[in-house]
């Protein structure tokens, strides 16, 4: 069952750059503080890489939503060789990650 989040609700606001591209970022919390919420815009709208970090923030946020961990999405996504993060999502979960410690 998805859990409603509040109509109104805190909202941080940072951005990164992740191989190239600058993203704004989005993230909602749970009043428990855990994650709810993360939108990903990309600098240059309409690109695939702008569409697929959208469409990759709205699924982490119903997985979310639908109980599913942070870090057990963080240890799905694709890493780089040298083990950091290859996308933009997996980056920001690396940030809030390292953030939350």
């Amino acid at each position: 069952m998805r859990a409603r989040l509040p109509d109104r609700r805190l909202h941080d606001v940072f951005e990164i750059d992740h191989n190239g591209i600058h993203f704004v970022v989005g993230v909602g919390r749970f009043q428990s503080g855990e994650l709810a919420e993360i939108f990903l815009n990309a600098s240059k709208t309409g690109t695939a890489a702008a569409v697929n970090a959208q469409d990759a923030a709205i699924a982490a946020s119903l997985l979310f939503q639908h109980g599913c961990p942070t870090e057990t999405l963080r240890r799905a996504l694709t890493p780089n060789p040298d083990g950091s993060a290859a996308g933009p999502l997996g980056a920001v979960l690396d940030l809030l990650n390292g953030s939350q410690t």
